[in-house]
Formats: C-alpha cells, sequence, structure tokens
C-alpha cells in the first residue's frame, strides 16, 4: 500500500507546523510519500523579488536563510543539524548562482526557476525531521524524482507518461525499502531540464501526479481547513464538513469558488481511481472530506453552493452570428491569445457573452478590438458579477430542479444575468450581481442543502 500526502504552505509554515506534518507522515501505514509545497509567504517572497526592479539577490536570500535556520534550529540537534546546514548551504548557494546570473530575464522559464526554490528548501527540512524521529527519509527535487511537464512558462502540465516511468525507477525502490521520499511540489522539469511550474496552488496536482505515478492507494491532501464545506462558512456559519463527494463534484466546486483543493488535483487522480483525502494538518482528528469515484449517499438536492465574486460579462454582438461559426472561433480565440480563463458562455443569434475575471477586462478588450471592425456591431461590458455553482450528484438529471433552485434565487431578489448548465450532470451555474450573491448562496443553502 503506498499512500502520497501532499503538505501545504501553511503545513509546513512553521517548526511547530513542520513537526505536526512529519508525525502526520510517520504515523501512517505502508508505504508512504510526501509532497510539499514552499513553507508559507516564501513563493510570495521570490515573485516579490522577481517584480521589484533592483532588488537584491542576498537581501532575498538572507530572508529565506533566516526563515528556515530558525526552524532547523528549533527541529534538529548535534549531527542531523549539522548535516543539514550543509545541504541546505548547498541548496541556497545554487539559489545565489541563480539570481546572480546575467541575463537571466532573457530566459522565458526564469520566474519558474525562481518562484520554485522554496519547495527545495522546506523539501529537505521535513525530510532532517523525519530523520530526528527515527524515520529513514530522503528530500528529491521533482528533477530527481522525474516529474516531467510541458507547455508555457508558470503554467505547466505534467507528462503523466514520462513522469510514471520516472517514479517508477526513482522513487517507488525508495518507497519498498521503508525510506520516505519527499518529493518538491509545484513544478516539473521540462525537455531542456528547466523548472517549469504548475500554477500558483500547483503542489496539490503536484500530488496528485506523484499518486498518478506510483499508482498510489490514496492521496491525502493537507491542508489548513477541515475538508470541502457545504458552503463559505464565512457566509453561511451552519455550513457543514461534507464527508464524502464525488470526483465531478469535487472538479466543479475547485473550480468554480472553493479553494480548499487547486481544480487541477482531480483528473490524474480520477483517471486511476485513485480516492482522495482532504484533511486539515492542524486538526488530524477531524474525518475530512473523502473525494471518490462512486455516488456518495446522501437526501439533500444539493451537495454544495460556492461563489466566485469579481467577474465580469463581455458581450460581443454580431450579425447573426450564429450563422457564422468562425465568427465565434475567432472571438474565443483572441480571447485565448489574452491568456484568460473563461467560466461560462452563452450565445443567442447575435450576440456571445463570456464571463471573465474583472481584472481580465482590459487586456480581452485589448485583444477582441484587433478583430475586422465590420464583423462586430458592439462590445459591451456588466461588471460586478459573481457565479453561483449549486453542485449535486446527478443533479440536472432531477426533473424541475432548475425551477426550485430559480425560485428561490426569486426569493433572494436577485436577477440572473447568465446561465450555464448542461456542460455537467452535477452543478447548476449561473450569474446574479455580486450585491446579492451572498443572499441567493444562504438562500440555497438553507432550502436544499440543510443541516
Amino acid at each position: 500500500m503506498i499512500t502520497v500526502l501532499k503538505l501545504g504552505g501553511t503545513s509546513v509554515g512553521s517548526a511547530e507546523a513542520i513537526l505536526r506534518s512529519a508525525k502526520i507522515i510517520a504515523s501512517g501505514e505502508g508505504g508512504r510519500v510526501a509532497v510539499v509545497s514552499a513553507m508559507s509567504g516564501v513563493t510570495n517572497h521570490l515573485i516579490q523579488f522577481i517584480e521589484t526592479e533592483g532588488a537584491q539577490a542576498d537581501e532575498a536570500i538572507g530572508v529565506l536563510v533566516n526563515k528556515h535556520m530558525e526552524a532547523a534550529e528549533e527541529l534538529l540537534s548535534g549531527k542531523l543539524l549539522k548535516n543539514f546546514t550543509t545541504e541546505f548551504n548547498d541548496r541556497i548557494k545554487a539559489l545565489r548562482n541563480v539570481l546572480n546570473t546575467k541575463d537571466l530575464k532573457e530566459d522565458p522559464y526564469f520566474q519558474d526557476n525562481i518562484s520554485s526554490q522554496g519547495e527545495r528548501l522546506s523539501s529537505l527540512l521535513l525530510s532532517y525531521t523525519l530523520r530526528s524521529m527515527g524515520h529513514e527519509s530522503v528530500a528529491l527535487t521533482s528533477e530527481e524524482a522525474g516529474i516531467h511537464a510541458t507547455g508555457n512558462p508558470m503554467f505547466g502540465t505534467a507528462d503523466l507518461s514520462k513522469t510514471s516511468a520516472a517514479l517508477m525507477m526513482s522513487v517507488k525502490p525508495l518507497v519498498l525499502k521503508g525510506v520516505i521520499p519527499i518529493i518538491t511540489g509545484f513544478y516539473g522539469r521540462n525537455e531542456e531540464g528547466k523548472p517549469l511550474t504548475f500554477g500558483r496552488g500547483g503542489s496539490d496536482y503536484s500530488g496528485a501526479v506523484v499518486a498518478n505515478g506510483l499508482n498510489a492507494d490514496c492521496l491525502e491532501i493537507w491542508t489548513d481547513v477541515d475538508g470541502f464545506m457545504s458552503a463559505d462558512p464565512r457566509i453561511v456559519p451552519e455550513a457543514i464538513v461534507i464527508d464524502e463527494m464525488n470526483f465531478g463534484e469535487a472538479a466543479e466546486l475547485a473550480y468554480l469558488g472553493a479553494k480548499v483543493l487547486h481544480p487541477r488535483t482531480i483528473e490524474p487522480v480520477r483517471m486511476k481511481n485513485i480516492p482522495l483525502k482532504v484533511k486539515n494538518s492542524f486538526r488530524p482528528e477531524c474525518k475530512g472530506t473523502l473525494i471518490h469515484h462512486l455516488r456518495a449517499p446522501k437526501n439533500d438536492m444539493l451537495r454544495s453552493v460556492a461563489m466566485k465574486a469579481d467577474l465580469s460579462i463581455i458581450t460581443v454582438g454580431s450579425s447573426e452570428i450564429a450563422y457564422r461559426p468562425r465568427m465565434v472561433a475567432r472571438i474565443i480565440e483572441k480571447i485565448a491569445d489574452a491568456g484568460v480563463v473563461v467560466y461560462a458562455i452563452s450565445t443567442s443569434l447575435s450576440t456571445v457573452a463570456l464571463l471573465i475575471n474583472s481584472p481580465d477586462v482590459k487586456e480581452t478588450l485589448t485583444h477582441l478590438n484587433l478583430l475586422d471592425q465590420a464583423d462586430i456591431e458592439r462590445i459591451d461590458v456588466k461588471s460586478n458579477m459573481a457565479l453561483i455553482c449549486a453542485v449535486g450528484d446527478d443533479l440536472l438529471r432531477r426533473c424541475g430542479v432548475s425551477a426550485e433552485i430559480f425560485s428561490a434565487v426569486r426569493e433572494a431578489d436577485a436577477n440572473v444575468e447568465l446561465i450555464s448548465e448542461g456542460a455537467s450532470d452535477v452543478s447548476l451555474n449561473f450569474v446574479v450581481p455580486t450585491d446579492k450573491a451572498v443572499g441567493v448562496v444562504k438562500v440555497l443553502h438553507n432550502k436544499f442543502v440543510g443541516g
């Protein structure tokens, strides 16, 4: 039996948190592999260094050294502390060389390289902490483990086939010997051997990639919340932890609102039906949420209600656009060129409406204005929108569900601005004005989720 545990930034954010996480890893049965994020705040610190003109490398490195060595001196002593310091200094030296490389910014992967350095330090500290507890452990970078990645800078995707072959050679033999590998999350290596990150929050995805590659029996995501909730408890105080849900429900919630899990985490484990548990490293006694391929038993119509705010609807008008499929394709292509995520699309005879993040509006309009103006009659923007995501297994196969939900929306005195229905059997997504969103979530939760 092999369990892959992913520990987030807050789970390794201090000496106390690292020790707690080490105990969680050590208490498991069978073979264990951990994938770790950088200590909380470290990745932001590195990104700030990248973005600050004239920032000094020695100053940036000094902050990292102090943070990690302070924790190390609390956790380690004697020969272990000496050995850790030697390896730690080697990694700091490598980081200093990267930061001082001339013309570094000419490399398209320089941001990936720098922003992924924190994981190299936290993984080493966690591995030594396990050794201090009497367990054999080794810290592996993504390059050493063999996590292969492809794609554009700052948004890579794992090559699951190559990664699996590499992990079977580099990691599985260690696990079979009783060694606990601690692997850097957040990034892989591209074909040129350069670090390629998986996007912010991508360590969850890294954990799923490792679980997929090792054909693990379970993936555990350890974070700072008790699991998926029936609603955001800041909005609905009576919200409860969801004991079980299926992959489809979890994927929809992660993508459209819930911040418990990175949305890309689901697919690598769903491919091999590997159960996924979300647990709180600060309250390990809590049951958490189990996510699997089976339909989880429930009596309520909805499993959860989530919302995503700070969105805008961009409506592109063009004569009889429905009969001009190439025109629709060009609109989508321009938005893709802007690197903008589209959360929902709706079409009519002469318009295409797209839901995007409000901060992306300016860039989106810039690219849409590159279209032939003879083809575009108008472009409208409606801001201050929020997306409501109502999730339940086989939700849209139930007769009358939409009528019941929108009747409840009316009770919240909200007008539905856009609807996305039918793309998934487990969710009904719709847009309301931001100032009505909280009221909608409360009404839907009280009516259809229950306690």
